[in-house]
């Protein structure tokens, strides 16, 4: 893979690579396959991360990141996921979704009473964003935060928040008011008087959630990160979750299909390697054109985004296409190591159901060929049933 990419990357962002291989290889390889199947957020590998700076790698020096690129947390999110899987989960929490969020839009106080411990890998922050009645119908959601002297008071409930059974720092978006200009978003901590989670349920690649759930729950002007308006600003943001995301899809079918093309070159059957069989060879040729193109896509966008934010259409086509050729190689992965290949004696299987959550979470393939076709047609298309003529 590194020869035919090598010329789009810095002489720095190669030998930060292959720093983060070394490292991963010295600390996380050797429990890779026992790591993919542990219960809880991975706390002790955060920290080994942070003390070699993974976290916080796109994050200003000054609020105690690395001050690096879109580019290098891509390439961190990647090497790690080709030698221990599920220590990427790490990478994705301390350097996308709500903690960037967070970077980019918390006062100064906010960051001085929060960040030091999220960047340390001593806690995590998890977002509140879908609800039992908005999913992909973001803007339908329910949670309000009604005025309460100089502060608010937050009733409602989330669903599906990743790390959320491990968080001790919530970002939740609510609606101060009608329509999308109603929405923003509070910080919430685990504990406070009103806030309850729910009993853990486990995603099918095995990280768990809680619902969460808002009774009254008292939020100081302090804990406000956006407030009226500031849906756009956050929705913008989660353009670079979609490009951890694809990274990670794309990186775990790499794994998967790795571990097949192994197999396939010493497993006979019929006094033969499966790769002398030509119906496996053009499993592998497809795969291999689907992930390579896909590859190419990633890096040209996440370079670019180096110096401004992705637009929607840029980062639903990465997504489409990174999403639907990770689960293509780990599904063929799957189908080549025959038996063995679903069972937990083999990382195939992991990887195979990450990547098929991949294709859900983030925003599902669905809703990116929608915004790949506004893209094409220039118009935004509503999904929303038309509504009555006076």
């Amino acid at each position: 893979m590194e020869s035919l990419y090598d010329d789009l990357l810095t002489e720095e962002q190669i030998m930060f690579r292959d720093a983060v291989r070394g490292f991963a290889e010295r600390n996380l390889a050797a429990k890779a396959l026992e790591r993919a199947h542990e219960p809880g957020f991975p706390f002790d590998v955060a920290q080994m991360m942070a003390e070699q700076g993974l976290l916080g790698i796109t994050m200003p020096e000054e609020d105690g990141g690395q001050g690096g690129s879109l580019m290098d947390a891509i390439l961190a999110i990647e090497t790690v996921s080709a030698i221990c899987p599920r220590s990427a989960d790490v990478i994705q929490a301390g350097n996308f979704g709500p903690i960037r969020t967070f970077v980019e839009y918390a006062t100064e106080d906010q960051k001085a009473r929060y960040l030091a411990p999220l960047l340390a890998g001593k806690a995590t922050i998890s977002v509140g964003m879908s609800e039992p009645e908005a999913g992909s119908a973001v803007t339908d959601l329910q949670t309000t935060a009604t005025p309460d002297g100089n502060g608010f008071r937050v009733n409602g409930t989330k669903v599906f928040s990743s790390h959320s059974a491990d968080s001790n720092l919530f970002l939740i978006y609510l609606r101060y008011g009608p329509g999308v200009d109603g929405i923003g978003s509070v910080l919430i901590e685990r504990g406070q008087d009103g806030f309850t989670l729910g009993k853990p349920s486990r995603y099918v690649g095995g990280d768990d959630w809680c619902q969460l759930y808002f009774e009254n729950v008292r939020v100081e002007p302090e804990n406000v990160l956006l407030g009226e308006g500031g849906f756009k600003k956050q929705i913008a943001a989660f353009n670079i979750e979609r490009l951890g995301n694809s990274a990670r899809a794309l990186a775990f079918g790499r794994h998967a299909f790795n571990i097949a093309r192994d197999h396939a070159l010493i497993r006979e059957q019929f006094g033969r390697p499966l790769a002398e069989f030509q119906g496996i060879q053009w499993k592998f040729a497809e795969v291999a054109a689907r992930m390579e193109a896909a590859q190419l896509m990633l890096y040209r966008v996440a370079g670019r985004a180096s110096h401004t934010l992705p637009s929607a259409y840029d980062t639903a086509l990465v997504k489409y296409l990174c999403n639907e050729a990770g689960f293509l190689a780990a599904n063929e992965a799957m189908q080549v190591l025959g038996g063995l290949g679903y069972t937990h004696e083999s990382l195939v299987e992991y990887c195979w159901r990450r990547a098929r959550g991949w294709q859900i979470a983030g925003g599902s393939l669905e809703v990116m060929k929608n915004r790949i076709a506004e893209g094409v047609f220039g118009r935004r298309f509503s999904q929303r049933p038309p509504k009555p003529k006076a």
